[in-house]
């Protein structure tokens, strides 16, 4: 169980930040409860959500704090990152989380579910806040600012499962291959994250897409063909992540005066249970509706550290402990 011991380590960081500010973009394994009021089936600010959490539920997907909670954490900020939804004047130079869940790289993806704040969107309500940043401190003053903040963006992973893997919906599937897919979802992802590079992003993080295909609902969904995962699904994903890692090779090549990094999202699968200390639950840990999120008010499983899913798509606190942890040690390159 060395792992825990390392993970707890890093747990408390005193003194000032890593970064004065921390801005993050994303879908729901990053949002803080962007969603809350806006028309959309993928909002989750009711009970059992939010049990470890303090305070309850805010609209975070999962029992406790995300990946871009706990990575605040470690980087030495004291409270959580607010959200674009409730965030007020005097927090904005300390970061924003824009994050929204069912939100893809494209537009259309996850709107079978309702309203979501997909990533061009977040990036215009980021420019709202860049201009108030501005108008705060002036042009000179603004830039050396966000200069310094960092940056993370976890987006990806609805682009596929609430789009290219929903063909009932959507007609992406039909459009292209996995290989051509991931290539037109890194094209717009590239001006994407130029759009935040002109709006003064110089650390930048971006993380791969996991085994989607070794998500609870996509083992209870999609044919595994008697492997642990949904392997096709998995092998579309890393068509993106190769993709993204030459992105992020090349836009190191071509801004000198940025640092991206691609950071890997940490797997779900085989390789936990088979670890020797390991002995993780690969389903969820709640009692779930017909769209793989908890039922509200029902009572989840007890022992929450040994389930690596919380609902039929998102990891439990313990998990985004793990992820966020190793994401964090990596991030040294650019901070």
């Amino acid at each position: 169980m060395i792992c825990f011991i390392e993970v707890n380590a890093l747990d408390h960081v005193h003194g000032e930040p890593k970064v004065p500010c921390y801005f993050i973009f994303g879908d729901s394994l990053v949002d803080s409860g962007n969603n809350n009021n806006l028309e959309t089936i993928a909002k989750v600010n009711y009970p059992p959500y939010g049990i470890d959490f303090p305070g309850g539920p805010t609209g975070r997907f999962t029992n406790g704090r995300t990946i871009a909670d706990i990575m605040g954490e470690l980087l030495g900020f004291d409270d959580f990152i607010p959200s674009f939804l409730t965030v007020n004047s005097s927090e904005i130079l300390r970061g924003v989380n824009y994050a929204s869940g069912s939100a893809g790289i494209r537009q259309e993806t996850g709107k079978q579910l309702g309203v979501n704040l997909e990533l061009s969107k977040q990036l215009e309500n980021h420019q709202t806040i860049v201009s108030r940043i501005v108008d705060m401190l002036g042009s000179k003053s603004a830039a050396n600012h966000l200069n310094k903040c960092f940056y993370w963006s976890v987006i990806g992973s609805n682009d596929y499962l609430n789009n290219y893997f929903m063909p009932q919906y959507y007609n992406t599937s039909s459009q292209y291959t996995p290989d051509k897919y991931a290539e037109a979802l890194i094209k717009q992802y590239s001006q994407q994250i130029m759009t935040l590079y002109n709006s003064g992003a110089r650390k930048v993080a971006l993380n791969g897409i996991g085994p989607i295909g070794c998500a609870p609902h996509s083992t209870a969904n999609y044919d595994t063909k008697g492997s642990l995962c949904v392997d096709y699904m998995n092998d579309a994903v890393n068509y993106f992540n190769s993709r993204l890692i030459s992105l992020v090779n090349q836009l190191n090549n071509d801004l000198a005066d940025a640092r991206f990094i691609y950071l890997n999202a940490i797997g779900f699968g085989s390789e936990y249970t088979a670890s020797p200390g390991f002995s993780f639950e690969l389903n969820g840990c709640c009692k779930v509706n017909e769209h793989g999120q908890c039922v509200p008010n029902e009572t989840p499983c007890s022992f929450r550290t040994f389930n690596l899913f919380w609902d039929l798509f998102h990891p439990t606190e313990i998990s985004n402990k793990l992820s966020a942890t190793s994401s964090y040690l990596t991030l040294n390159n650019i901070l």
